[in-house]
């Protein structure tokens, strides 16, 4: 069987199987290989991983059932998947930037950055190589300068504005539809601590029209005793609504205070309650893949 056949067979099997989530040793099986030669041979032929290869057919399997009416559980269990905030994270996935790119501070980078009209106002959003940076709610600030906020984060990157870039993001991270047009999930990239990350990452996971205690918050991240960090990680998110901070409320069910503005937080609840399927699938619309 030569490198084709190995990896056309596997393709097939995937097409017919992949809500059985096979992992990589049984696909490796089928190309006759150890899963280390497979896994090589099938990224260098199809140009992306075996799970990320898995991953796009899940992510379409499950937009297809959503567009014919199924619910985001009925979807993710026809799907594979073990419920709904297992699909919810499979559009949203939160990587962080290598320490040598926090140390460079974005040196050769290119951050393309714009302004764009949300359901929320306006809005900055930029963008470097690996995915989205940054996004967060400018208005009340018109004289302010938005690459202010991007030198902060990339101080030694070049910025270059694309407002149609800023716009077609926006486009795809407020669109109340499915998940994603073409299946594939938005990519971003964040600087932060390892709490900071756990914390965001375990954001990324609430379903939208649910909301979170600050307590219950740190206790899904490893850490009971430590909701006050978690609310100091909150007041450093560095994507609004694409890690979705406007979900955690205090433990009375007061909604409590946000970064962007207490009325900005009701009408996020408010629009993710209303949402037909997972707002952040965005990326959730469309989803979104946080990279490192």
């Amino acid at each position: 069987m030569n490198s084709y056949d190995r990896i056309a067979r596997v393709i097939r099997y995937l097409d017919t199987h992949h809500t059985q989530q096979p992992d990589l040793a049984a696909l490796a099986a089928q190309a006759g290989l150890s899963p280390f030669h497979f896994h090589r041979l099938f990224s260098a032929w199809a140009g992306i991983t075996p799970k990320d290869f898995l991953q796009y057919l899940t992510l379409a399997h499950a937009t297809a059932l959503l567009r014919a009416g199924d619910s985001v559980l009925d979807a993710a269990l026809a799907a594979g998947l073990s419920g709904a905030g297992r699909l919810h994270d499979l559009c949203v996935s939160l990587d962080s930037a290598t320490p040598g790119e926090v140390k460079s501070g974005g040196d050769g980078w290119i951050v393309e950055y714009g302004l764009a009209d949300t359901p929320f106002g306006i809005c900055l959003i930029g963008r470097v190589p690996r995915g989205i940076c940054h996004l967060s709610f400018v208005d009340g600030e018109p004289d302010a300068d938005p690459r202010v906020r991007l030198r902060a984060q990339w101080p030694r990157a070049r910025l270059r504005r694309r407002d149609s870039m800023a716009a077609q993001l926006a486009g795809r991270i407020f669109d109340r539809g499915v998940p994603s047009a073409t299946g594939e999930p938005l990519r971003a990239v964040v600087k932060g601590t390892p709490f900071q990350l756990r914390v965001w990452r375990a954001l990324v996971q609430i379903p939208p029209g649910t909301a979170v205690s600050y307590g219950r918050l740190a206790q899904a991240v490893g850490h009971p005793g430590a909701a006050r960090a978690v609310g100091t990680a909150l007041g450093r998110n560095p994507l609004a609504y694409l890690i979705p901070c406007h979900r955690v409320i205090r433990e009375t069910g007061v909604i409590g205070i946000y970064r962007w503005g207490r009325a900005r937080k009701r009408a996020m609840l408010a629009w993710d309650s209303a949402s037909p399927v997972p707002a952040v699938d965005r990326g959730a619309g469309p989803g979104v893949k946080v990279s490192s």
